[in-house]
């Protein structure tokens, strides 16, 4: 929204500069501000801040308020960029992703269009065979959403308010009753299920409601005060700086973290609104973060496309790339600034009337979503027949998950045991999703022998009694303890003739996690775990075999070699090396504890993945893997024979 001159905060340019920054720094892989992302917080407040101010300070002089006028504004400033960068972001992709690909986040784009790219990514973060969210160029579009769905209701909240009960209380009253009822959602959605209470504009009110209680707050104790108003700056500037320094992706955000960005940036807009403009005020008004926070949007809509896109093309960009990329990023974010934003916001013929705004942008808007939906439609259109393969491949489900609820999801703690044929004899499959692919040959081989398969399943839970953090709920995996234990008793009780387990190797889980840890404690903990699991069930009397966790892929293989094919490559560029991908040494150490168990074999099929040196993604003409680490269903169809010969004769051992 355009300020009048008079009114124009450097202190908020500023700000605006310190919450871009730490976006754009998190989002380069600048490790030293692993909690950037809360400067998508420090944006909520702003414009909760500033939106109010304005909204309230029209219903306070005409009593109204002229919402077509409000809207044309909000037009002119955020739609015509926003769209230059979806369609450019478009024509880039249609260069650099597969066909999948390109339908795919083309829908994204269709959303993100729309302003409804939150609603879209809420889903999506819930279907277990999505793609990797993070390679979505527009997935930092949900924030935008989130503040255009604020702009919509928001003006309504005020008048009804003041429609109520005339004045400035019953204002202040109506936001802060909607933002603590938002935060105390946001706070118990966070640990029960994060998308919602990240991407859902409702469960983030209560930032945009921070804003506006503040810009309601009267300011003349601060200003009978310098230094206290001095002390805030301080204390604010140092919470947004705390959250930058110790937040992470594995926090429990936003819930009750995303408090401390928020008061920092309340604290840091009171002291501004109180006329301090010495110590922090002043080095936000400093020209630099004044040159930043001008280009602040520029800069949110470009960065993420352009790392995302250079990732793809040099999936391990060195420090001098990152820094290209952002140069890149810098002089896209300009251009558009000078030619795109500024002269269509201060356009006078578009400043005349809402109409003259909001005509344009409506078909602006449709032309948009048109493009998208035509572009997702075009891209799979006589798709190559390879392309077609790749793409069914990667999507069709596991045997087990052929029945709703076998894998179980993160909630559950009670096992449901699912069977797979008629014979007279069991088999059990137990773990995580690494067991769940091998359901396919197992349930296969098992009826060709008379065999039944009984499978106890779920995500992320590994067989081994380990306790692990869960990165999709934000904190303790308890359920998986939970149920584990439940799931060992029920294998015990049901007397399986074998029980086969396999799981995510522990060095996979580093690589998908990013980093080590503590190592050492994590290995004696899996150690123990493994041993205290095989070691249960061989007592009882009951045969296990053990398969090896398959190797891991530094990339998602369905889309690496889509890609590679669009370009005229051959998938063989998309291979890892051995010593990368297969966890030798691990797996000797994981083989000598299965060995030292009565009644317990180990069983390695890393020969049909790997040579001496590499390990291949495209086998005998199939895809091997549908992402980085779990196998195609139709390569695991065909590893039915090796499953009969060495898992099955397991039984007469």
């Amino acid at each position: 929204m355009s300020t009048p001159a008079q009114d124009f905060r450097p202190d908020i340019e500023g700000l605006r500069a310190v919450a871009v920054t730490g976006v754009v720094a998190f989002h380069f892989g600048l490790t030293a501000l692993p909690g950037g992302f809360a400067g998508v917080d420090i944006f909520f407040v702003i414009s909760g801040y500033l939106i109010t101010r304005h909204l309230a300070a029209e219903i306070s002089e005409t009593g109204r308020l002229d919402l077509l006028r409000f809207y044309a504004r909000r037009a002119r400033r955020l739609l015509p960029v926003a769209l230059f960068v979806i369609a450019a972001t478009l024509c880039a992709g249609a260069l650099i992703l597969s066909p999948e690909e390109q339908a795919l986040y083309s829908k994204g784009a269709m959303f993100a269009s729309a302003y409804m790219i939150n609603l879209w990514l809420i889903r999506w973060s819930f279907d277990y065979f999505a793609n990797d969210a993070t390679s979505n160029p527009f997935i930092h579009y949900w924030s935008l959403s989130v503040e255009e769905q604020f702009y919509l209701a928001w003006p309504a909240l005020l008048m009804l308010a003041a429609w109520l009960k005339p004045g400035k209380r019953a204002i202040v009253i109506a936001i802060g009753a909607v933002g603590l009822v938002s935060f105390i959602a946001c706070a118990w959605l966070t640990s029960v299920s994060q998308p919602w209470a990240f991407y859902f504009s409702p469960l983030r009110a209560w930032e945009f409601a921070a804003g506006g209680l503040v810009s309601m707050a009267p300011a003349r104790l601060l200003q009978e005060r310098p230094l206290l108003g001095r002390a805030l700056s301080l204390t604010g500037l140092t919470m947004i700086g705390a959250a930058y320094l110790t937040f992470s992706e594995d926090a429990p955000f936003p819930g009750f973290l995303a408090l401390l960005p928020v008061a920092g940036t309340v604290l840091l807009l009171k002291a501004g609104a109180a006329g301090a403009r010495d110590g922090v005020n002043a080095t936000l008004a400093l020209p630099p973060l004044q040159w930043i926070g001008k280009l602040s949007y520029s800069l949110y809509l470009w960065h993420w496309p352009v790392i995302v896109y250079a990732g793809m093309l040099a999936p391990d960009l060195t420090p001098a790339e990152r820094l290209l990329c952002f140069a890149v990023t810098l002089a896209l974010s300009t251009l558009s600034y000078h030619l795109i934003e500024n002269p269509i916001r201060r356009n006078g013929w578009l400043m005349v009337s809402a109409a003259r705004a909001l005509v344009p942008a409506l078909l602006l808007t449709g032309t948009g979503v048109a493009a998208a939906y035509g572009n997702a439609r075009l891209a799979v259109h006589d798709l190559d027949p390879e392309q077609r393969i790749i793409a069914a491949s990667a999507a069709e489900p596991s045997t087990a998950r052929t029945k709703a609820g076998c894998v179980q999801d993160y909630q559950s703690v009670t096992p449901k045991p699912c069977v797979f044929g008629d014979g007279q004899r069991l088999i059990a499959l137990f773990g995580d999703s690494h067991a769940d692919h091998w359901s396919t040959p197992l349930i296969e081989a098992g009826r060709k022998n008379g065999y039944r398969v009984v499978t106890w399943l779920k995500n992320s839970c590994r067989a081994s009694r380990i306790s692990v953090w869960s990165s999709e709920l934000k904190r303790p995996y308890s359920e998986c303890d939970r149920w584990r234990e439940q799931a060992i008793a029920e294998i015990i009780e049901a007397r399986p003739a074998l029980v086969v387990i396999s799981e995510l190797a522990l060095t996979s889980g580093r690589k998908m996690a990013g980093r080590g840890g503590d190592t050492r404690r994590q290995d004696s903990d899996w150690r123990a775990g493994l041993r205290s699991t095989l070691t249960s069930l061989s007592k009882a009397g009951l045969k296990v075999a053990f398969i090896r966790d398959v190797p891991f892929n530094n990339a998602n293989v369905d889309t690496c070699v889509a890609r590679a094919l669009w370009r005229d490559e051959t998938p063989s560029r998309c291979d890892q090396t051995r010593a990368y991908a297969a966890n030798d040494a691990m797996a000797a150490v994981e083989r000598d504890i299965v060995d030292s168990i009565p009644n317990a074999a180990y069983v390695d099929l890393t020969d049909r993945f790997c040579s001496a040196t590499i390990c291949h993604v495209f086998i005998d003409g199939k895809l091997a893997f549908r992402d980085q680490h779990h196998m195609a269903t139709p390569f695991a169809e065909s590893l039915e024979p090796e499953v009969e010969k060495r898992v099955i004769s397991k039984m007469g051992r």
